[in-house]
C-alpha cells in the first residue's frame, strides 16, 4: 500500500508539471505566432488585403469543408493540395515570371542558367525578407510580388468559384465548384490563404533563414529547408528512445513480477445479475455496430474520390454528398463509435463492480442514449445540410461544419456533448461510489477508472476554447489537446484500467499487483504522452523550442510500446488458464490485437513519421494516414470491440452467442486493416515522401503526383483491403443481428438461463 501511495504521488506531480509546462508552451504562442496585420499593401500604396480579410478567410476556408478539403500548414486532408504549400509554389514561380517577362522579353525556362540563378536569389531574397512593421501593424510588398499575388489570388478565387477553366483542376481536388458562393468570403479567402503562405516562407524577426512555421513545407525555390534544430532534436529523440527503451527492458528483466493466481474452477461473473441499469447498455453497443457499418461505408466513397474526384463509379455521388462530408462523417465517426463503446462499458461495469444499483440509473442511462444520439444524428445532419447549401461560416461554426479535423461538430453539438459527457461521470461517480468508500484491493484501480473518466468528461471542455476568429495557430494549439490528450490520453488510461479491473474479476491476475501496474504503466504513458502532444505542433506557427520538447517527448510515447509483446503473450497464455475462459477468447484476442497494433500503428508508424526531420517532409502525406488507421482503429478501435464483446457476454443469452461469428469478424478487420496499411497507404506514403524531399511538398500534394499512375494504382490496391475489411464489419452486423433477433428464442427453446435472463 506503502509502494502504491508513492506511485499516486509521482503521478500527481509528473501531471501538475506536465500540464504547466504544456500551458507555458500554449502562452508562448499566443504571444510569438504569425502576426495577423491590419493592411497588406505595396509599396506604391495599393492595398491588397486587410486583417479582417485574413479572419474572414480563415473562417471562409473552414465552411467550405476547411480541413476536410487539402490542409495549411499540414494538418487535413490528402486529395487537395496543402494550400500554403501551394500558394507558396505558385507565388514565387509567378513573380520569377513577372521579372522574366519584363526585364528579358522571354519565359524564364528560355533563360540561360546564370540569369536563371541570379533571379532565383533575387527570388529569395524578396520572398524570405519580413516587411511586417509592428508600429503600422502593416505588411508591405513590393509591386512586382503585388501583382504576383494578385495572379495567384484570381487563381484561388476561380477555384473556389465557378471558372470553367479549373473544372478538371476541381476534380482532381475532390471539390465542387462554388464552394464558396458568398461574394465577401471568396474575395477574403486568398487573404488567409497568403498569410498562412507568407508566415511559411517569410524569416522570422530577428532571424535567417528560419520562417515562422521552422521553415515548412520544403519549398527549394525560397530555400525553405529543414532547420538544424529539426534534425538535431531528431538525433537527439532516438538516442534517448533507445536509452529509455534499454532501461524499461532492464527494469522488467531485473523486477521480480508475480505469476498470475490459479485461475478459480468456474467463470466468477456467470451468476453474475444483470441489473436494469446494465441491461438498459445493450442498446448502445448496437448503436456501435450501426455507426461502425456507416463509418466504412463513407471511408469507401472518401478512398474513391482520390480516384474520380466528383463520381462514385460514374455516378455524381459528389452533387449531394461532397468529399468534405463524406471524409468529416468517416473521421468523427470513428470516434464518436469507439468513444461509446467506451462509454457504454463504464455505465456496464460500474454497478457489476459495487455490487449497487443507484435509484434512477436505469433512467440515466436511457437519458444519456438519446441525447447522445441526438446529437449524433444532428451534428451530422446539419453539417451535410451546412456543406452542401452552403450556409455560411456562422451556420457552419454554430450548428454545421467547423471544418476541423475529428473536432468537426458545430459547437452547439459540443456543448451538448462535453454536458452529455459530465453526466456520464456522475453516473459512473454514483455506480462507482459504493466500491471507492469500501477499502479493498481493487480500490485503486476502481479510483483510476473514475478519474480517467473524470478527465474525459472535463477535457472534452477544450473543444469550446477556440471561437470563429481565433488565431489558427492556436486554434491547432487547444484542438490537438483534445484529440491528442482526449483520444489518445484518457480514454487509453480508462481502457487500460478497465482491462485490469476485468481481468481481476474474472481472477485472472491479482488485484494488488494491477493496482501497482496500472498506476506504474499511467506514469510512463502520461510522462511522454501529455508533453508528446507538441509533435503535431512543430510546423504551426510555434516557437523553436517547441521542436525540441515534442521530439523528446514523443520519443517516450514509444518506450512503453516496447514491452507491449510481453503484455500481449501473458494475456494470451490468460485465455488458456481455465476452460471457462474461452467465454471470453474473442475479447482477450481483441486486447492482443490491440497490442499488436500498438507496436505496429502506434509505435513503428507513429515513431516514423514523429521525428521532427521526417515529419517536416512527411506531414499532410499518406504515411499519416497509415498511422492514423492502424492506431485509431488497430488499437482503440480493437480495444472498443473487446470491451463491448465483453460487456454483451453478460447482456444476452448465452445460447445465442455466436463465436462462429466472431472468429471471422476478428481475423478479416485485422487482415483488411493490414491489407489497406501496407499494401496502399504505406506505399502511397513513400512515394509521395520521395517527391516531398526532391522536389518539395507541393509537388507531393499536386495532381501530378496524386493523380499519377502509381498512385492511383495504389489507391485501387487498398480495395482487396477494403473488402476484406467490410467483410469483418458485416460478420459483426450478422453477430449483432442475431443477438437481437435470436436470443431470446434460443434461450426459451433449449432452456437456458444466463445472468441477463436472471436480471
Amino acid at each position: 500500500m506503502h509502494a502504491t501511495r508513492k506511485l499516486w504521488t509521482w503521478l500527481a506531480v509528473i501531471c501538475v508539471l506536465s500540464f504547466s509546462v504544456l500551458g507555458w508552451v500554449g502562452a508562448e504562442i499566443y504571444l510569438t505566432a504569425p502576426p495577423i496585420p491590419k493592411h497588406i499593401v505595396s509599396t506604391d500604396g495599393q492595398q491588397l488585403f486587410t486583417g479582417e480579410q485574413v479572419e474572414r478567410g480563415q473562417e471562409a476556408w473552414l465552411s467550405a469543408g476547411g480541413q476536410q478539403l487539402g490542409t495549411v500548414w499540414g494538418h487535413g486532408s490528402y486529395v487537395a493540395p496543402d494550400w500554403s504549400a501551394d500558394w507558396l509554389h505558385r507565388e514565387a514561380l509567378a513573380l520569377r515570371e513577372i521579372w522574366a517577362q519584363r526585364e528579358f522579353k522571354v519565359p524564364f525556362e528560355q533563360l540561360n542558367k546564370a540569369t536563371q540563378g541570379a533571379l532565383n536569389a533575387r527570388l529569395q531574397e524578396e520572398m524570405r525578407h519580413n516587411s511586417y512593421d509592428k508600429a503600422t501593424d502593416t505588411i508591405t510588398l513590393s509591386p512586382d510580388r503585388a501583382e504576383a499575388v494578385r495572379v495567384v489570388a484570381e487563381h484561388y478565387m476561380g477555384l473556389f468559384g465557378t471558372d470553367p477553366k479549373l473544372e478538371a483542376l476541381r476534380i482532381q481536388y475532390a471539390m465542387n465548384a462554388n464552394s464558396l458562393p458568398d461574394h465577401d468570403d471568396l474575395q477574403a479567402l486568398p487573404a488567409f490563404i497568403f498569410w498562412s503562405s507568407w508566415a511559411a516562407g517569410t524569416d522570422r524577426p530577428g532571424a535567417t533563414l528560419l520562417s515562422y512555421t521552422s521553415n515548412w513545407p520544403s519549398e527549394p525555390l525560397i530555400n525553405n529547408r529543414p532547420t538544424a534544430t529539426a534534425g538535431i532534436w531528431s538525433v537527439a529523440s532516438i538516442i534517448l528512445m533507445i536509452g529509455a527503451i534499454a532501461a524499461m527492458i532492464m527494469y522488467h528483466s531485473t523486477a521480480k513480477e508475480e505469476e498470475d493466481p490459479v485461475p478459480p474452477k468456474n467463470d466468477p461473473l456467470f451468476s453474475l445479475k444483470a441489473t436494469p441499469s446494465m441491461l438498459a447498455t445493450k442498446k448502445y453497443f448496437f448503436v456501435v455496430i450501426g455507426l461502425i457499418l456507416a463509418q466504412v461505408g463513407m471511408g469507401a466513397i472518401t478512398a474513391h474520390y482520390a480516384v474520380e474526384g466528383h463520381s462514385f463509379f460514374g455516378f455524381p455521388l459528389a452533387d449531394i454528398l461532397p468529399f468534405t462530408v463524406s471524409r468529416t462523417i468517416h473521421t468523427q465517426f470513428a470516434v464518436l463509435w469507439i468513444a461509446t463503446a467506451w462509454l457504454a462499458t463504464g455505465l456496464y461495469i460500474a454497478p457489476a463492480i459495487s455490487g449497487h444499483e443507484p435509484k434512477y440509473q436505469k433512467l440515466g442511462v436511457n437519458l444519456l442514449f438519446y441525447a447522445l444520439l441526438f446529437i449524433v444524428v444532428g451534428s451530422t445532419a446539419m453539417g451535410w445540410i451546412g456543406s452542401v447549401a452552403h450556409k455560411g461560416s456562422a451556420f457552419q461554426f454554430w450548428i454545421g461544419n467547423q471544418g476541423l479535423e475529428f473536432t468537426s461538430m458545430g459547437r452547439v453539438w459540443q456543448i451538448l456533448l462535453f454536458v452529455g459527457l459530465l453526466f456520464w461521470v456522475t453516473l459512473l461517480g454514483r455506480g462507482l461510489w459504493p466500491a471507492l468508500k469500501k477499502p479493498s484491493e481493487s480500490r485503486g484501480l476502481i479510483a483510476m477508472v473514475f478519474l480517467s473518466a473524470l478527465c474525459i468528461g472535463g477535457f472534452y471542455a477544450t473543444s469550446l476554447t477556440w471561437g470563429r476568429g481565433t488565431h489558427y495557430s492556436m486554434i491547432e494549439y487547444w484542438r490537438w489537446w483534445l484529440v491528442h490528450l482526449w483520444v489518445e490520453g484518457f480514454f487509453e488510461v480508462f481502457a487500460t484500467a478497465v482491462i485490469a479491473l476485468l481481468f481481476t474479476r474474472l481472477g485472472l491476475i491479482r488485484a494488488a499487483t494491477a493496482n501497482s501496474a496500472i498506476v506504474l504503466e499511467t506514469i510512463v504513458f502520461l510522462f511522454g504522452g501529455i508533453l508528446g502532444t507538441l509533435h503535431h505542433l512543430y510546423f504551426t506557427g510555434t516557437p523553436t523550442f517547441v521542436i525540441a520538447i515534442g521530439a523528446m517527448f514523443s520519443a517516450l510515447e514509444v518506450v512503453p510500446l516496447s514491452m507491449i509483446g510481453v503484455e500481449a503473450y501473458r494475456n494470451y497464455q490468460r485465455s488458456k488458464a481455465a476452460p471457462w475462459v474461452q467465454s471470453y477468447k474473442w475479447s482477450i484476442l481483441c486486447f492482443i490485437a490491440v497490442g499488436f497494433w500498438n507496436t505496429v500503428g502506434a509505435g513503428l508508424l507513429g515513431f516514423s513519421i514523429n521525428t521532427p526531420i521526417a515529419l517536416y517532409y512527411m506531414q499532410g502525406l499518406n504515411l499519416t494516414a497509415a498511422h492514423g488507421h492502424a492506431a485509431l482503429f488497430g488499437v482503440y478501435g480493437m480495444l472498443g470491440i473487446g470491451l463491448m464483446l465483453f460487456c454483451l457476454r453478460g447482456l444476452v443469452a448465452r445460447a445465442a452467442w455466436a463465436d462462429s461469428l466472431l472468429k471471422p469478424m476478428f481475423w478479416l478487420l485485422n487482415i483488411g486493416l493490414a491489407m489497406m496499411v501496407f499494401i496502399s497507404l504505406v506505399p502511397a506514403g513513400i512515394y509521395q515522401a520521395w517527391a516531398s524531399v526532391t522536389e518539395g511538398m507541393w509537388f507531393a500534394r499536386s495532381p501530378e503526383v496524386v493523380h499519377s499512375k502509381v498512385m492511383e494504382t495504389l489507391v485501387w490496391l487498398r480495395v482487396p483491403g477494403d473488402i476484406v475489411f467490410a467483410l469483418g464489419t458485416l460478420f459483426l452486423a450478422v453477430f449483432a443481428w442475431r443477438l437481437m433477433t435470436g436470443g431470446s428464442k434460443a434461450a426459451a427453446s433449449q432452456g437456458v438461463v444466463t445472468g441477463a435472463d436472471r436480471a
